[in-house]
């Protein structure tokens, strides 16, 4: 849908749509496009992760995040990671263009929820904790494990070995102090790395 409004629009061109966290970063760093629209919650690399990566090597990127995920820890973390807006899919399609134009502009933009939720995170840091402490690799392997793949399907779409994805996957289990694959994937879901509606 939003495709076909941002076609419709002469204000814009359309370079490119990717509904695929590395196939996003792949096709953003090849295509360095001055406007990036994003969901927090992606597949293969979360919307977060994706974005640490696009501004390190993209700084010129506006990125206006449209996602109907704006708990506490994802509207900080998308904030910090280089994100100039963030609307909630609720507020509709008015309030996503107005959004976009700020945004295009070099303004900053949020939504009327995500603005609500903006003042508790100011008012309380200490409930919106983030996973610092995780390398990128380990948020990676998380994000993997918590959507089910095996160890062989990781270490395929990373590029590493399987060795290398049990030892992550150690490391994690330690540094969280958990035990097993279940606690794993609640971590994920709790911390905000998974989508609990694209869960099965």
């Amino acid at each position: 849908m939003l495709v076909e409004i941002l076609a419709c629009d002469k204000s814009y061109k359309l370079v490119g749509q990717c509904g695929d966290g590395q196939a996003g970063l792949t096709m953003c760093l090849e295509l360095k496009p001055d406007l990036l629209v994003l969901d927090a919650m992606l597949p293969g690399l979360n919307g977060v992760d994706l974005l640490r990566r696009l501004t390190k090597r993209l700084p010129g990127l506006r990125v206006l995040v449209f996602s109907g995920h704006e708990n506490p820890i994802i509207v900080r973390q998308m904030l910090e990671a280089g994100a100039r807006g963030f609307v909630e899919k609720t507020a509709g399609i008015q309030e996503f263009r107005k959004g976009l134009a700020t945004i295009a502009l070099g303004g900053t933009y949020f939504g009327p929820a995500v603005a609500s939720v903006l003042r508790d995170v100011v008012a309380h840091p200490e409930t919106t904790g983030s996973q610092d402490f995780l390398t990128e690799r380990e948020r990676e392997v998380l994000q993997l494990v918590a959507e089910g793949h095996s160890t062989k399907a990781i270490a395929s779409k990373l590029g590493i070995s399987a060795k290398t994805v049990d030892n992550h996957r150690t490391n994690l289990m330690r540094k969280l102090n958990i035990h097993d694959i279940a606690s794993l994937t609640r971590h994920a879901l709790e911390s905000g790395l998974l989508d609990n509606e694209g869960r099965t």
